[in-house]
Parts: C-alpha cells; structure tokens; sequence
C-alpha cells in the first residue's frame, strides 16, 4: 500500500518541478524545496504566491499555514508509534499526508510502522527525483507563459483541494475563503490575500465549532 501510494504521489512531482522554475525558481531552488519542505500543499502554496509577484515573506507564511496539519499528524504519530527520540527528526521530515494515512490505515502496531516508513521513505525518494526531472524539463520549455505554466500552479493546488471538500462544513469554509480571497487581491500587495483566506477559514471553523452540540 505505502510503495503504491509513494509511485502515484512520486510523480506528481513532475508538476512541482516545472511549476517552480515557471515561478521564476532555479532548478536547485526547486529541488530544495522539495528536499527541505517536502509537502505539497505548502510547496505549492509557495511557489503560487512568487508567480503571483509576491514577497518571501508572505510565500512563506503561506505555506507554514497549509503545513499546520502535519504538527497535528506528528501528536497522533507520537502517540502511536512511539518512536525513540533519535528517530523523532527523521519522521518529523517525513510526516506528511500519506505517511499518516497509510499508518493509520493498518490493525497491529509492526504494520503501523510499516506503513508509515513505506509510504515516507517512498513519497520523499520519488518526490525529489520527480521534482528535479520536472525542473530540467521546465527550465527547457523556456517562456512558461507559452504552454500555460504560468497558471498551472493555481490548477494543480485546487487539485489538491478538491477531493478534501466533502461535507458541507468544509465547502462553507472554501466558499468563505475564495470570497475573501476575491475581496484581498485588488486591495493588498500579492501573497497577502493567501493569508487573509486562512485567517477567514479559521474563524469560519471557529465559527463552526462553536454551534456544534458539547
């Protein structure tokens, strides 16, 4: 299950790779990214902001916000994995969503490890081999904007979201978020907007918390 997972995900790093030099990335910058941030949502998240003309600090900040649910993997992981403090950093660097899901999808605890070393270990091997085809192969094409690149990244990103909105709860939050988003652009520096969606979905879930029975 973990090395399936790793071979479908691995690949879609061919999108990351040539999405980031269209961003205006080097080829060894995007494969850092992948090497040192290594997860997806935020690696896009990042890149979307730079094309979209905005600082490194809001890149930044957008991209820390989309990586909070992996600190929220890591608590459950910890809990139950146990694994030795030695080993705490190397799985901290490989706690992403499939890691957790494959983990979380077994019924003994030997598989649970398995699982988690499979899909982690596979996911960041291929994911950094992909990104750097997907980078040479980008920075070959020349001009993003002439096969599309320059907007894929805002494409490829929502096709991450989507299959997540399931559930009327979350579709409210995205709708609150887009909106925001919509309101942000023409009237703060580019990057900002990201941020202020995040800020409206928290308190959309705040919101939403509250009215739910104790």
């Amino acid at each position: 299950m973990g090395l399936s997972i790793a071979a479908a995900v691995g690949l879609y790093g061919i999108s990351f790779g040539a999405l980031g030099v269209a961003a205006g990335l080097s080829v060894a910058q995007t494969c850092a990214l992948s090497l040192l941030m290594f997860t997806g949502g935020s690696q896009f998240a990042f890149i979307g902001v730079i094309a979209g003309g905005g600082t490194g600090a809001a890149a930044y900040m957008a991209a820390t916000l989309l990586g909070v649910r992996n600190g929220v993997y890591a608590m459950q992981l910890d809990a139950m994995l146990r694994p030795s403090t030695l080993m705490k950093p190397l799985m901290a660097q490989l706690t992403i969503d499939e890691s957790m899901a494959t983990a979380t999808a077994q019924e003994t605890p030997d598989e649970e490890r398995r699982g988690f070393w499979a899909a982690g270990i596979g996911v960041y091997l291929l994911w950094n081999l992909f990104t750097l085809v997907g980078a040479l192969v980008g920075n070959a094409l020349g001009n993003p904007g002439r096969w599309g690149l320059d907007g894929a990244a805002v494409a490829a990103f929502l096709g991450l979201l989507w299959p997540r909105l399931q559930g009327r709860d979350p579709i409210a939050v995205a709708v609150a978020s887009a909106a925001a988003t919509i309101l942000f652009i023409p009237l703060v520096p580019p990057g900002i907007p990201i941020i202020g969606a995040a800020l409206v979905s928290a308190g959309v879930w705040y919101l939403q918390e509250r009215r739910r029975p104790a």
